[in-house]
């Protein structure tokens, strides 16, 4: 199925994210990870990817599984950093071999050593490459509701953003972020602009107090007052932080659904317990 038709539907959905391993020994890890997480019956699960298609093959492997043993809408991530106009085809050509509708088409993290020459230096140029080999493909782009942390402006980025739904993207996720008005700023100033494909909300559920500062220094999201007291009393103690990070990403996803959002994306990463965790607290709201 592709996500597209389930973000067409009325009701609300949870969906959920899961990154395959960079090494083959902990293949089976992650994939029983992605049984148990798929069997708590999300509206889809995507697969993410190494930059340069470090994990690809794990990426087409886990997606094919989900999808094949377990019924599942998946969404496999692709990458353009590092990548070659080759390479791109190539995984286009697997993912079309096993059967994958969706693809997330990504710029990706430029590598620790810097740029080189790449093939792409924009997402919406991938998203054009795919839709040019081919049409049929169902395709999300990432969107970032403070911007892009390389963006000069929020207005800068919205263009580049524009870009990408001009070059085919269905649907876009988006980066974390802690206060939802902050997203609900984003969908006015985004649609303003004539963007108007669906706009899937990406929840971080913080577990563990090292989380915040990588999850900042990735995504340049603003941490509420509330969110940091949390922390501050919760943070020396991992159940104690593990429960309060389930709790306050859950109730920013009730307040999500309450203001009338009705598709919300969870980067679970790799751990079923915080998405049971989400769905049981979640599961009249489902129903």
């Amino acid at each position: 199925m592709k996500v597209i038709d389930i973000l067409n539907r009325h009701e609300v959905t949870i969906s959920f994210e899961v990154f395959p391993p960079k090494t083959d020994d902990r293949y089976a890890q992650v994939e029983e990870a992605a049984r148990k997480i798929a069997a708590l019956s999300p509206a889809f699960m995507s697969v993410t990817y190494g930059a340069g298609g470090g994990t690809s093959a794990n990426t087409a492997a886990i997606a094919a599984d989900l999808q094949n043993k377990y019924g599942t809408t998946v969404l496999a991530h692709l990458t353009c950093v590092s990548s070659t106009r080759a390479h791109v085809a190539e995984m286009i050509h697997i993912y079309r071999e096993k059967g994958i509708e969706n693809i997330m088409a990504l710029r990706g993290d430029i590598p620790k050593e810097g740029r080189s020459v790449f093939d792409y230096d924009h997402a919406s140029q991938l998203i054009y490459d795919i839709k040019s080999h081919d049409s049929s493909f169902c395709i999300g782009g990432a969107c970032y509701p403070e911007g892009h942390i390389e963006c000069e402006s929020p207005s800068e980025d919205i263009l580049h953003l524009k870009e990408k739904v001009d070059a085919g993207v269905d649907f876009l996720t988006t980066q974390m972020f802690f206060d939802n008005n902050t997203l609900y700023n984003f969908l006015y100033r985004i649609r303003e602009k004539g963007i108007e494909v669906p706009v899937l909300p990406g929840i971080m559920p913080i577990t563990n107090k090292r989380q915040v500062a990588r999850s900042v220094s990735l995504s340049g999201a603003t941490i509420p007052q509330r969110f940091r007291m949390m922390v501050d009393r919760f943070g020396d103690d991992p159940a104690k932080m593990k429960q309060a990070g389930i709790i306050y990403a859950t109730e920013q996803i009730i307040d999500l659904i309450s203001n009338g959002v009705t598709h919300i994306h969870v980067y679970s990463m790799n751990k079923p317990e915080i998405a049971a965790g989400i769905m049981n607290s979640l599961s009249e709201i489902l129903r």
